[in-house]
C-alpha cells in the first residue's frame, strides 16, 4: 500500500513528458514521411516504382515485428519503471542511428544495385525493427499513465502538440536547408546537407526520448497477472482482430494515413514542380501545425460534451471537403492553395489530436469484453495498420507520380507533369479524409455513451479486486 500512495499524481509533468515522446518519434518518422522519397528519387536517383515496392515489402516485415513487440511488452514483468518506459530508454539510441544511416548522400555515385540494396536494408532496420521497438511501448504507455478519460484526451492532445512542434522544425525548417536554387530558378536538392540534417534530427530524437522517459510515471497496474496461464499469441491476436472497435479505428486510421502522408509527400512535388517555390513548403507546413495549437485548448471540453468519435468524424468531413474544393479550383495562386489547405488541416486535425485517446478507449473496450488487458498487443495491431497506411501512401504517391510521367532522372519536370501532380495532391486525399469520417460513424462503435459505460465497468472491477486483496 505504501508504494501505491507514494506514486506521484498524474499532472502536467506527465503530459509534457508524453509530448516529448512523439516529438522524438517525429524527428525520424516525420522526416522520413516527408523527405525520404525526395532523398531516394532526387539524391540517389532511384525510380519511383522501386521506392513504392520498398514500402510494401517493409510493411510485410512489420506484420511480424509489430505483433512480436506487442506480445513482448504485454508479457514483460513490471519493473520499478513500469513495463513500457524502460523500452524508451533502451531503444532511443538504435532508432536514431538507424535513421541517420538512411540518408547517406555519399552513395549518390554508387551503382544502382548497391543503392537499392542499401535502401532496403537501412529502411527496414529503422522502420521495422528499431522504430517498432520504441513506438509500440510508447503508444501503449498512454493507457497506464492514467485511467481517467479526460486525462487520456489530454495525453492525446499533448502528443499531437509534440508532433506539431516536430513538424515546425522538420517540415518548416527542413525545406529551407535541403533545397537550393539554381541559375534558372529551379529548386535543387543539396545531398550533403540532407545527411547533416538527418544527423542533427537523430540527436534531437534521443534528447526528446530521454525527457519522455524521465518525466512520465506508469500508474495503472494490470489486475489479471495470469501467472498460471500460458501466453497464447493466437488467442490474443484473435481477440484483437475480432474487436469491432479496433477494426473500426484501424479502418479510419488507414484512410487517414493514406490521405495525410500521401498529401504530405506529394505536396513536396507540388511546390517544387508546380508552384516552383520552396518557401511554399515551409509556409504550408507552418500553417499545418497552427490548427494543433488553436484546437488544443478545446479538445477536452468538446470531446467531453459531444464525444471523441462524433467530433473526429465531423472534422474529417470538413477536411475532405476542403481538399476536393482545391482540386476543382486548380488554382495557380500558391497563397490560395495554402489558404484552403488550412481549412482542411483544421478539419482532420481534430481527429489527429484525439486518435491516441481513441486507442485507449479501444484497449478499455477489449478489457471489458475479455477480462484481459493487453495494451501492447492491441497497440501493435493498430501500429501495424498505421504502417500499412504509411506504406500504401508512399506507394500510392510514388506510383501516382510515375503514372503522371514523373522523371526521377531529371530535377525539373514538364508543365504537363506538374499539373497532374497537383491533381494527385488534392482530389485523392480529399476522398480519403471523407472515408475516415464514414468509418467512424458506420464501423467504430465507441460512442460517448459507450466509452463512459466501459470506464464505469472497469472502475467497479478494480474496486472489487482491491477489496478482495
Amino acid at each position: 500500500m505504501k508504494k501505491e500512495t507514494a506514486i506521484r499524481p498524474f499532472g502536467l509533468r506527465d503530459k509534457v513528458g508524453y509530448m516529448f515522446g512523439d516529438f522524438g518519434n517525429d524527428f525520424t518518422f516525420l522526416f522520413a514521411s516527408t523527405f525520404l522519397m525526395i532523398f531516394y528519387t532526387k539524391v540517389l536517383g532511384i525510380g519511383m516504382g522501386i521506392v513504392g515496392t520498398l514500402f510494401i515489402v517493409a510493411r510485410c516485415v512489420d506484420a511480424f515485428t509489430d505483433v512480436a513487440m506487442g506480445q513482448i511488452v504485454d508479457r514483460a514483468k513490471s519493473t520499478k519503471d513500469g513495463r513500457f518506459r524502460p523500452w524508451i530508454r533502451r531503444m532511443c539510441g538504435p532508432v536514431a542511428i538507424a535513421s541517420f544511416l538512411m540518408y547517406q548522400s555519399s552513395l549518390a555515385n554508387a551503382s544502382m544495385t548497391v543503392k537499392v540494396i542499401y535502401m532496403f536494408v537501412t529502411y527496414i532496420l529503422w522502420g521495422s525493427v528499431f522504430y517498432t521497438s520504441i513506438n509500440i511501448p510508447y503508444g501503449s504507455m498512454a493507457s497506464v499513465l492514467s485511467s481517467e478519460s479526460d486525462d487520456r484526451s489530454s495525453l492525446s492532445t499533448f502528443r499531437s502538440v509534440g508532433a506539431a512542434l516536430a513538424s515546425l522544425i522538420v517540415c518548416v525548417g527542413g525545406p529551407m536547408l535541403i533545397y537550393t536554387t539554381d541559375a534558372a530558378g529551379n529548386q535543387i536538392v543539396d545531398g550533403p546537407r540532407f545527411t547533416l540534417i538527418a544527423g542533427v534530427f537523430s540527436v534531437g530524437a534521443i534528447i526528446c526520448y530521454l525527457l519522455c522517459y524521465y518525466m512520465t510515471t506508469e500508474r495503472v497496474q494490470q489486475i489479471d497477472v495470469r501467472l498460471d496461464e500460458k501466453p497464447s499469441v493466437v488467442k490474443s491476436m484473435k481477440a484483437a482482430i475480432t474487436s469491432r472497435s479496433l477494426m473500426g479505428i484501424i479502418a479510419a486510421s488507414i484512410f487517414l494515413m493514406l490521405g495525410s502522408l500521401m498529401s504530405q509527400s506529394v505536396n513536396q512535388y507540388v511546390f517544387i514542380d508546380y508552384f516552383k517555390d520552396k518557401a511554399g513548403i515551409s509556409l504550408l507546413s507552418l500553417c499545418a501545425i497552427i490548427p494543433s495549437f488553436v484546437l488544443a485548448p478545446f479538445i477536452v471540453p468538446l470531446t467531453r460534451k459531444f464525444g471523441k468519435r462524433e467530433m473526429g468524424a465531423i472534422g474529417c468531413f470538413i477536411g475532405g471537403g476542403a481538399c476536393v474544393a482545391l482540386y476543382f479550383m486548380h488554382t495557380a495562386s500558391m497563397m490560395a492553395y495554402i489558404g484552403v489547405s488550412i481549412i482542411s488541416y483544421l478539419g482532420f486535425g481534430f481527429f489527429n489530436m484525439i486518435i491516441w485517446a481513441l486507442i485507449t478507449d479501444v484497449i478499455d473496450d477489449q478489457e471489458v469484453k475479455t477480462g484481459k488487458r493487453e495494451d501492447g498487443t492491441v497497440y501493435a495491431v493498430y501500429s501495424f495498420a498505421r504502417k500499412i497506411g504509411q506504406a500504401l501512401s508512399g506507394g500510392m504517391g510514388a506510383w501516382a507520380l510515375a503514372l503522371a510521367g514523373y522523371n526521377s532522372s531529371v530535377q525539373v519536370q514538364t508543365p504537363e507533369v506538374a499539373n497532374k501532380i497537383y491533381d494527385v495532391a488534392t482530389m485523392i486525399p480529399g476522398i480519403l479524409y471523407i472515408c475516415v469520417g464514414l468509418c467512424l460513424f458506420t464501423i467504430y462503435p465507441l460512442s460517448k455513451k459507450k466509452v463512459e459505460s466501459n470506464i464505469a465497468v472497469l472502475k467497479e472491477r478494480k474496486k472489487a479486486h482491491n477489496e478482495e486483496n
